[in-house]
């Protein structure tokens, strides 16, 4: 049986790859210490024997008994919201977490994958983003603590492959929704699903024009779950290149939730917010035959559900 530890495995994406790996058959170590995590995402987990969960902060330092034969890196605050409240953790589990890991990965053999980001590419200057874009970031911007922490986190992860000859693999995780999201985690989903529940202002920043590309959870975790099995060490963009303006997603939202007292209202645009991001998955195509499957309206049905129940709960 293979051994996976999951860091950052209470929280949205990290469930979900906790879920896969044991459907796979593997023995799964989770790891969180819940700044940003749900234990209720893995509470279905625990009673069985191929789960153990240890809360734990990985920046400190990492130690698992036993053999390990994959590493998946997900340990980090991921929204806006959470990375402004706590840059210094950001930064932290990006850098210190990320060589603990990799020391790890050496001691026990192990094949690691990091769970980078679009937002590596900030402010993107081509469109749509390919692998070989260096990007166009503002590091002492107040996004920079997650961008430069994720752009750090690729650079040690292959300096260790190099160096090393660590297995490595580097996913590029663009815009994913689906159930496990945080109703108030700030991203441009949740918060409209839930403002559009309780008959609320969705909050549009700017004119509305910037886009996005949603790709339904199930499909990310497809992709990232090929990645780690081929033998492909670059970054690999994962995402749904499905673009829309965020006014026409506020759109969307409306009319499927269909409450008359929400409406669409404008704020002003944050600084540094992307204007365009649409990843361009041609690497991933050819290298390991993925694609997104869901339709946005297939997977905003499901999302729209849980979010209700959610949102109708609190």
């Amino acid at each position: 049986m293979k051994r996976v530890l999951i860091t950052g495995a209470a929280g949205f994406l990290g469930s979900h790859l906790c879920d896969r790996f044991i459907k796979e058959g593997c023995h799964v170590i989770g790891m969180d210490n819940l700044i940003t995590g749900n234990i209720d995402n893995i509470a279905h987990l625990f009673p069985l024997k191929q789960f153990e969960y240890y809360h734990h902060d990985v920046s400190t330092f990492v130690h698992v008994p036993g053999k390990l034969d994959y590493i998946l890196h997900f340990a980090s605050p991921a929204s806006p919201i959470d990375y402004l409240k706590m840059p210094i953790q950001t930064l932290k589990v990006g850098s210190l977490g990320t060589h603990n890991l990799l020391g790890l990965a050496i001691a026990k053999n192990a094949r690691m994958l990091i769970a980078s980001t679009s937002e590596v590419y900030g402010d993107p200057l081509i469109h749509p983003q390919t692998e070989d874009y260096w990007g166009n970031v503002n590091p002492i911007g107040p996004r920079g603590v997650y961008d430069e922490a994720k752009r750090f986190q690729e650079a040690m992860t292959m300096a260790y492959h190099t160096y090393h000859g660590l297995e490595t693999r580097i996913v590029r995780i663009f815009n994913t929704y689906g159930p496990r999201m945080r109703v108030n985690d700030g991203r441009v989903l949740p918060a409209f699903f839930s403002q559009a529940i309780r008959g609320e202002g969705l909050t549009v920043f700017g004119d509305g024009s910037q886009t996005r590309s949603f790709c339904y959870v199930d499909d990310l975790v497809e992709g990232i779950y090929r990645l780690l099995k081929s033998d492909y060490s670059q970054p690999v963009n994962i995402g749904n290149p499905d673009e829309i303006t965020i006014k026409e997603f506020g759109e969307e939202v409306l009319e499927m939730v269909g409450n008359p007292k929400a409406k669409l209202i404008f704020k002003e645009l944050p600084v540094d917010d992307p204007k365009v991001r649409k990843p361009d998955i041609t690497r991933a195509k050819e290298v390991l035959g993925w694609e997104p499957k869901y339709s946005r309206a297939e997977g905003m049905a499901i999302t729209y559900e849980y979010f209700k129940k959610v949102v109708e709960r609190k």
